[in-house]
This record gives C-alpha cells, structure tokens and sequence, in this order.
C-alpha cells in the first residue's frame, strides 16, 4: 500500500511511487508536504501539523520533540527573514533519517547561517539548535531558484 500525504496542492514527489508502509515497520519511505501562510500564527500550525504526522507514522518521542523544534525554528526563520507569501514544509522517512525541507518564496538579503548571539539577545540561536539536534542540515535553492529550502536530517527509530 502507498501512501502519501499531501494538502494545500503541494505536488508529490518524483519518487513518490516508492513511498509506503507495510505492517508495523517502515518500507521504502514515507512522505508528507504542506505550506501555510507566512504568519506567525502558522508556526504552531506547523509544529502540530509535523507531530501528528510523525506519531502517525510510529516516530518515536525523542525525534518528534526535535522534529518539532527544528520546524519551529526554521519556519519562524522564513516568516520573519523573506518577503514569501507562504511557507512549505516536506517531512521525508527514509531507514532511520528523518528529512524536513522548509521552503520560502524570496531570497532573504542573506543565506541562512549560523550566528554567535549575546546573552542579552532573544534570538539568533535557531540555526544552532538545529545543528544541535541535526545530523546534517543546509541550504538550497528552491526549483524555481527565487526561494530557497533549508533541511535538516535527524535520526529516528519506530516507536515501540
């Protein structure tokens, strides 16, 4: 059985004939994408929209926490740092890596990187956490080369 989620008309992958799920154990992988407007209210859509999938999905606690913050952060950075009308987000379960790309609209006058904030600054620490909690994470254009997508790969195991 496939099954691919998907709302607001974001289009399936190309390799969404691959996805799936047979039993209780994960095969091949599965696949969820949606965007939301570029409010700060859409931020907390965002995160319960990620958790929900991934219980779904069998994802266990500690990755669905980090899941959560790493969507936070990096949907909060394309509200406030790009002109983008919405925001999209792509969760990916492949084996034990979880993907998530969060793609913006407009290009921000800087690409996204890590900074060293002041103890006294509210924020500026979103890219660290998410290195923190990542394997891997980057950034690139989107298809469309006005926007640009930021992922972040983190591990996971199927909850009990």
């Amino acid at each position: 059985m496939t099954r691919i989620a998907h709302s607001y008309g974001v289009a399936p992958s190309p390799d969404a004939p691959l996805l799936g799920r047979r039993g209780s154990s994960l095969a091949g992988r599965l696949q969820d994408a949606f965007h939301f407007p570029a409010l700060n209210t859409s931020v907390a859509e965002a995160r319960r929209r990620v958790l929900a999938r991934l219980q779904e999905w069998g994802i266990d606690e500690m990755a669905c926490d980090d899941a959560q913050l790493v969507v936070s952060e990096l949907f909060t950075n394309a509200v406030r740092h790009t002109d983008s009308d919405k925001v999209g987000c792509q969760l990916r379960v492949s084996g034990a890596a979880l993907r998530i790309e969060v793609t913006d609209q407009g290009h921000a006058p800087t690409e996204p990187r890590m900074r060293c904030s002041g103890t006294d600054e509210e924020s500026g620490r979103g890219l660290l956490l998410v290195g923190a909690l990542s394997q891997a994470w980057g950034v690139r254009p989107d298809d469309s080369g006005r926007g640009r997508v930021v992922w972040a790969d983190l591990p996971h195991r199927c909850a009990p």
